[in-house]
């Protein structure tokens, strides 16, 4: 082993290797209860947090709380207009789901740690609540649509500040059938050796 090399983890990285995100439409029920996404939580918390200013918050939302933001986005998309893509885009995401990791941006203010540093953060925060998910034996998918980016929807669903954002929502449920790999991108094509 070379010097200053940490030891392997070799279930980790076949793990990280092979690791997809489940599709939302896809998975059923159960979802796991709160004693068993506690610890997927606190497992997926580990993620880079400069200045550990914790420039986010979760909502998480069950049967009650998924069909109340189908309503208020059912709802807001009424409000925009009559259009019935809209309307489904917005209902279904939360009517198809059994749990919902809603990501909240919410960043701090700070002389030191950039709000560019602070929004990675929250994107990485989604990734590793769907790693932490996915290596728990549950379907996750990480996904956004209109209602995440509409200001009146997030701050009536889920009581966002007008300097907090959703950075993701993180669906999760049983997985049915194996799906098959997506391509990846080609690293010939992406990573230049300096």
């Amino acid at each position: 082993m070379p010097v200053n090399q940490m030891p392997a983890h070799d279930a980790a990285f076949t793990f990280l290797a092979g690791r997809q995100s489940y599709p939302s439409k896809l998975m059923t029920g159960p979802a796991p209860d709160r004693a068993a996404l506690e610890p997927i939580l606190r497992a997926a918390l580990r993620v880079p947090d400069h200045g550990k200013l914790e420039p986010w918050r979760l909502v998480v939302g069950y049967t009650d709380a998924l069909t109340a933001w189908a309503d208020l986005a059912e709802a807001r998309a009424r409000e925009l207009g009559p259009e019935p893509e809209r309307i489904e885009k917005g209902r279904g995401q939360f009517d198809r789901s059994h749990l919902a990791i809603v990501v909240i941006a919410s960043p701090k203010p700070s002389d030191k740690i950039p709000p560019i540093e602070q929004t990675l953060s929250a994107g990485a925060l989604c990734l590793s609540v769907v790693n932490a998910a996915t290596a728990a034996g549950w379907g996750a998918n990480w996904l956004t649509g209109w209602v995440s980016h509409d200001r009146p929807f997030i701050t009536r669903a889920f009581g966002c500040t007008d300097a907090e954002w959703v950075a993701g929502i993180i669906h999760v449920g049983t997985p049915g059938a194996p799906l098959p790999d997506r391509p990846r991108p080609d690293l010939a094509r992406i990573v230049t050796w300096a």
